[in-house]
């Protein structure tokens, strides 16, 4: 009875439908959090499993999947990693876009401009899509590139946003603070080392944790500023292709030397979809950085999609110019 329960075809494919969605899985319960807030903001607060699930279960839920990255980066995946290309990329994709989102609000404040504050600059510009990554990699390069996934799991979560922040004076980020970021990432790193069957279990938690995860955040944004915020996520998600794509281009190029495989590089341009939670989990730290959590977590979501989007079809483009764009054959690599 149970095992025709478990292979059953479902009667409404909700999590099919999800999947088909580019980012659906954060998209979607994001979006249902924040109707659910603008039209019935109190429906959720009473109390209970209820409402520590479904209001104020973000924290938790993030914390879990800081936990089950650090597995992931001593877990399978490292083992295939270049040093060399993990380097570019993280380098790349993540820390010099990030040291500039620095300068800019040693600039211009926290509030930044346009209506961007430096807060959503980190958290999308900061995150990169690492199951995209993968799959983008996997399919037309090699080990050297799917093993470079360790650079995305390095940079999933908060911790490096406060630690920029924290070391360019403009966050004020309390050293316990910092540590009890840093705790469910270091104690994952050693359990993955430990134990890889803890590894493989933990490979499922993401596609667990993000959507309860990003319906609790949704839950603390307004439809309003959803709307306002939703044009500069667009601008933003099109400049993370373009800017920490290309940057990653060119370290594919011009240090890595991959030729025609170069245009890979650009699939690194994303933000992913856990870093809508990157806002609220800084503003823990610092509570100067609250005004701008709800515009932020918007404007993330937003780029979030246009990346999942735009990305792979650059990267597809560029490498189509120029001859790059062949399936990746393990069999005759191997031999």
């Amino acid at each position: 009875m149970e095992m025709q329960l478990k292979q059953g075809s479902s009667s409404i494919p909700f999590f099919k439908t999800m999947q088909k969605v580019p980012a659906g899985m954060m998209l979607i319960p994001l979006i249902l959090g924040v109707l659910i807030n603008t039209f019935a903001p109190d429906a959720l607060r009473i109390g209970g499993f209820t409402q520590a699930l479904f209001k104020d279960g973000a924290l938790a839920l993030i914390g879990l999947l800081i936990f089950a990255t650090g597995a992931q980066i001593t877990g399978s995946h490292s083992g295939k990693a270049a040093a060399a290309t993990t380097g570019v990329v993280l380098l790349c994709k993540t820390l010099i876009p990030a040291a500039i989102a620095v300068m800019l609000g040693l600039i211009f404040g926290l509030e930044g401009f346009w209506g961007v504050s430096i807060l959503a600059l980190l958290a999308i510009m900061g995150n990169s899509n690492g199951a995209l990554w993968l799959a983008f990699a996997g399919e037309y390069g090699d080990e050297r590139d799917t093993g470079a996934y360790v650079a995305s799991a390095f940079d999933d979560g908060p911790f490096l946003a406060m630690i920029f922040l924290g070391a360019s004076g403009l966050g004020q980020i309390p050293f316990l603070a910092l540590v009890a970021a840093i705790v469910p990432f270091a104690l994952g790193l050693i359990v993955g080392a430990v134990d890889r069957e803890w590894t493989r279990v933990l490979d499922s938690v993401p596609s667990i944790t993000i959507p309860f995860m990003s319906f609790a955040v949704g839950t603390g944004i307004s439809l309003g500023t959803v709307l306002t915020g939703g044009l500069q996520g667009l601008f933003l998600g099109v400049g993370v292709v373009v800017f920490t794509g290309g940057l990653t281009y060119l370290g594919y190029r011009f240090l890595l030397r991959r030729g025609s495989k170069s245009g890979i590089g650009f699939a690194a341009g994303t933000t992913a979809g856990n870093a809508v939670a990157v806002p609220m989990a800084v503003a823990v730290a610092d509570p100067r950085f609250l005004p701008f959590v709800e515009s932020a977590a918007a404007q993330t979501a937003t780029a979030v999609l246009v990346t999942a989007i735009l990305a792979p079809i650059v990267a597809s483009w560029v490498l189509k110019r120029s001859g790059g764009l062949t399936v990746h054959d393990p069999v005759s690599s191997a031999m």
